[in-house]
């Protein structure tokens, strides 16, 4: 997949053309309608269709042969791209502008879907006066980085194209030997294979490194200070070599961030304990707990939320977002307001909450709202991609729950009495081996209706955890055979045998 990215300028002071960005659809519930993401100013930008198999493009972009190895532009229709980026500034397809290509960036893998490559391309306007319209502005080099570094809640943002095109080159490998996407500035994020579920392969590894290196004052408030931070190391043994060679890359005075124990987030530990024995673990006491002393040996700090951490000229706060599992941690960064959620969020879909670990529903909730309250730039997940939209996304999450829990409950009220039957009818046309991750949404959700009082009277919890172990896998694993024509094929199988034997016996 592939997006172009248009650097529109002025040749009088080098201004370039941004545009007020569109929002998600606001969800029709008047109770998300005051969470809502404030302006996001970025580069227009448009999908790279291919064309038909015998069409060839013939729109010259200038430079567009040094990128043949990895993109052939002939066969894409270019003239769709520019007609909808001329649509978004609201200048005249007819205009004669000049492009040529800028950079191409391949997207770091984070899945589920394949990476969406950018192509950049700059072209030159005779004149400011040319765009009018209050979706576009002209905006200064200096003036996007100032508002890049420093974000205020709720206040303007400048999107990640902007950065990508202006300031950043994140396929140059400094102080990161791996494929990593920054935004925002500092914030680095480099998806490594893990053990972790479906849809996903991947967990983030969130790397910052200092910019300046600022003394450690006596008497600081910070519970750790450092020059790099490593936030959730979970990738899988097959990859431990690459971590390897990204530790050795770093600064000394590392830090690593763990949000949760699960291991798709915790199986790098070892491999920093050996390559840096004097790294610091901050984790809370929960998490700690699960992470044996072959995983960290060293020294751990435990915390709580509400410490301040300082990495170089980076300053970040730990925030308690129970839920996913009753330690999990979040990560503010002050200066660009961006939220690393761990768990709580994923690119893709919602993560599961792990009732073995003490997640629970309403502490999600709570959680969530929290969130909402800070105001969030960004929404950094350790699966998938970034979310540039945080209160839409996490009211999204509020509304998918609720009407789960809503379709739970009606399936009680309709006589379903046991985990499997509240599953097989709450989750209508889900794939039968998605069950499982199903069934622990269920327990927590009709945890939560309990604290809620909002069980029917006549419902016998005791009955209800009584069929939550061998009755249920017992009666999902023969669903499951099913579906996949095991079952069929082992009934045929035995008639077969049965026949055999008849024969056999009267031979």
């Amino acid at each position: 997949m592939h997006r172009v990215v248009a650097v529109i300028k002025n040749p009088s002071d080098e201004d370039f053309l941004v545009v007020r960005q569109a929002p998600p659809p606001l969800l029709p519930e008047e109770e998300y309608r005051n969470f809502l993401d404030s302006d996001l100013w970025d580069l227009p930008s448009a999908p790279l269709n291919l064309l038909d198999e015998d069409r060839r493009s013939e729109t010259v972009i200038e430079g567009a042969d040094s990128l043949s190895d990895v993109l052939d532009l002939r066969r894409f229709d270019v003239d769709a791209v520019l007609d909808q980026v001329f649509s978004e500034v609201h200048l005249k397809s007819t205009l004669n502008i000049r492009w040529s290509v800028w950079k191409y960036v391949k997207e770091p893998e984070f899945g589920p879907g394949p990476p969406d490559n950018t192509l950049f391309i700059h072209g030159v306007v005779t004149s400011k006066e040319q765009i009018l319209e209050e979706s576009c502005q002209w905006l200064a080099k200096e003036s996007a980085l100032a508002l890049l570094r420093e974000v205020q809640p709720s206040g303007t943002r400048v999107g990640p194209f902007v950065f990508m095109a202006l300031f950043s080159d994140s396929n140059s490998g400094a102080n990161c030997p791996l494929h990593y996407q920054e935004y925002p500035p500092g914030i680095r994020l480099v998806p490594m294979k893990s053990r972790t579920r479906e849809p996903f392969h991947t967990t983030n590894l969130v790397v910052v490194v200092a910019d300046d290196v600022i003394d450690q004052p006596n008497g600081s408030s910070f519970v750790a200070y450092g020059t790099t931070l490593l936030v959730d190391p979970g990738c899988s043994s097959q990859f431990h070599s690459d971590l390897t060679d990204l530790v050795a890359t770093l600064p000394r005075k590392l830090v690593v961030f763990v949000t949760h124990h699960h291991y798709d987030h915790v199986d790098g530990l070892s491999v920093i304990q050996k390559c840096n024995p004097d790294a610091v673990l901050l984790v809370h006491e929960n998490t700690s707990r699960r992470i044996g002393r072959g995983e960290w040996y060293l020294h751990r700090t435990l915390i709580s939320g509400g410490e301040k951490i300082q990495i170089g000229n980076h300053q970040f706060e730990a925030i308690f977002a129970p839920g996913h599992t009753d330690g999990h941690l979040a990560l503010l960064h002050a200066s660009t307001n961006s939220l690393i959620v761990g768990d709580h969020c994923v690119g893709h879909g919602s993560a599961v909450l792990d009732f073995r670990a003490g997640g629970n529903m309403k502490d999600y909730f709570q959680t969530t709202y929290r969130f909402l309250e800070l105001s969030p730039h960004v929404l950094i997940p350790m699966h998938g991609r970034m979310n540039l939209w945080p209160k839409r996304m996490l009211c999204g999450y509020l509304k998918h729950r609720r009407d789960r829990e809503l379709s739970i409950l009606k399936a009680i009220e309709n006589g379903a009495e046991t985990l499997y039957d509240i599953v097989s009818k709450s989750y209508i046309g889900l794939n039968t081996k998605l069950w499982l991750p199903a069934s622990s949404n269920v327990r927590i959700h009709v945890d939560h209706l309990a604290y809620q009082g909002k069980l029917p009277k006549d419902f016998a919890m005791q009955k209800f955890q009584a069929s939550c172990r061998l009755h249920f896998i017992s009666r999902w694993l023969w669903k499951y055979l099913e579906s996949r024509g095991i079952v069929k094929a082992i009934a045929v199988i035995g008639a077969g045998s049965l026949a055999i034997a008849v024969a056999l016996i009267n031979f």
